[in-house]
């Protein structure tokens, strides 16, 4: 099976070893991965930001890097549910209609494309501790992912999954949001962190690296003893 990665701009950047587990947990289920060294962004914060003709801009460039009958996996539900929710509504009565619908037809977040399409639940991963999970806005409310993750990670060999309270409110990260509502975004980064230690847990867990980066930042800045991990991650450790 050929599978294209769509890795987005902040993993790029920041978290690249993300993306290498990504493919490192691919190609252990038989996947012949690529990929293509031109992509760029979305256009998610150009859009969030208010500046929909820039960001038809980069979905059109985003539309031809992508141009392709393979499955298209992200470590992102954000950016997948953007471009699936919201690409129809930049290009619509244009000529990329049926590029637009080709892409939302093959593109996955990467736990979906694990248990939707590949079928697995199992990676044989171990992990020693206790962990909880986020529910990311753009994984849960623009996906509909919920259970996949929590089937993967139940079946992590040494990890005990506990769930916090209000696992499914945002961490108040939502890209611009958090630099235009800062005191607010703050706030429920605060509570999210607090619930997450209240768990038990060691490790907190999401599909979303965004809200994570954003997390950690508040753990970091007050000590607390917890660790961040994309589930790509969790999913690639001990083997």
């Amino acid at each position: 099976m050929n599978v294209q990665l769509f890795i987005p701009c902040f993993v790029d950047q920041l978290f690249p070893e993300t993306a290498f587990n990504m493919v490192k947990v691919l190609e252990k289920l038989g996947c012949n991965v690529n990929y293509n060294t031109e992509q760029t962004c979305c256009g998610q914060p150009a859009f969030n930001a208010g500046y929909q003709d820039e960001c038809r801009s980069v979905a059109t460039k985003f539309l031809k890097d992508f141009h392709t009958y393979d499955y298209i996996v992200a470590p992102s539900g954000s950016c997948t549910g953007f471009v699936r929710n919201y690409y129809g509504k930049l290009f619509d009565n244009s000529a990329a209609h049926n590029d637009v619908k080709l892409l939302k037809k093959n593109l996955y977040e990467f736990t979906e494309f694990l248990t939707d399409v590949l079928r697995v639940s199992d990676l044989g991963a171990t992990l020693e501790g206790t962990g909880t999970y986020h529910d990311a806005c753009g994984a849960l409310r623009e996906c509909g992912i919920k259970e996949g993750p929590r089937k993967l990670l139940s079946n992590v060999k040494g990890l005990e999954l506990k769930e916090m309270n209000d696992c499914e409110v945002c961490c108040g990260f939502g890209g611009t949001f958090s630099v235009k509502f800062e005191p607010i975004s703050i706030g429920m980064g605060e509570q999210k962190v607090l619930n997450a230690i209240d768990s038990g847990a060691d490790y907190l867990i999401s599909t979303d690296l965004s809200c994570l980066m954003h997390l950690e930042g508040y753990i970091r800045k007050h000590g607390h003893n917890i660790k961040i991990m994309h589930i790509a991650d969790v999913l690639a450790s001990g083997w």
